[in-house]
């Protein structure tokens, strides 16, 4: 048995968040084994799960159209894969779900990408976890592993001007650290307050303990 448990903690904002819980009871979960981690294919992860019986469990898994090879395959990952570990913690117990998700997530979206992020969102949503914490940041940056993505590269290059111009209303547009996006996560994990939680830029670095 693992008090928490992550999946996607080979990416980005999950491995940060690994990071952060060193010294918790916690467990990585993925295809590729992290830190000690099991690895395991997506189909056994509901099992995993089951085994473990953990109180809270973080989805950090992401992929992108390009990286995953098509649309279905994406949606596998990003939709799939995370209702599938979702509906298993909720049956073996777990208190609270948190989920990154994007900014501009919506089920009846006409962007594939943001669509699939909604429908993942609203399945969660259904599933009524005693609290459920939505993270839908901006551009995430941070150093990335693994195939380099030109327009991400240009995006990030050109964030700190970009950040600058988009007011303040607009702020859950702009671009955010990764690591303050992990430091949200850490600081969501025991809340008391039941509920559902949708956490944007604004909120994520004020939980992280940073000024938007």
């Amino acid at each position: 048995m693992s008090d928490i448990v992550i999946f996607g903690a080979t990416g980005l904002v999950g491995g940060l968040v690994l990071a952060r819980l060193a010294g918790r009871d916690v467990a990585s979960v993925g295809r590729r084994a992290v830190a000690g981690g099991r690895a395991a294919p997506v189909e056994a992860w509901p099992d995993i799960v089951a085994e473990l019986k953990p109180r809270v469990v973080i989805s950090a898994l992401g992929t992108t159209i390009r990286a995953a090879g098509s649309q279905t395959a994406f949606a596998a990952v990003d939709r799939d894969a995370v209702l599938a570990v979702a509906r298993a913690a909720k049956a073996s117990g777990a208190r609270q779900f948190i989920s990154v998700s994007s900014v501009g997530a919506l089920a009846g979206a006409s962007n594939f990408y943001l669509r699939t992020k909604g429908e993942a969102e609203d399945g969660l949503r259904a599933l009524d976890f005693e609290r459920l914490d939505l993270m839908r940041p901006g551009l995430l940056l941070g150093a990335r592993g693994g195939v380099l993505r030109p327009m991400e590269a240009l995006a990030a290059t050109l964030a700190p001007l970009t950040n600058v111009l988009t007011p303040r209303s607009f702020d859950r547009y702009r671009a955010i650290e990764a690591d303050d996006v992990a430091a949200a996560i850490v600081a969501v994990m025991d809340e008391a307050e039941a509920g559902a939680f949708v956490h944007h830029n604004r909120e994520m670095l004020e939980l992280a303990g940073r000024s938007a």
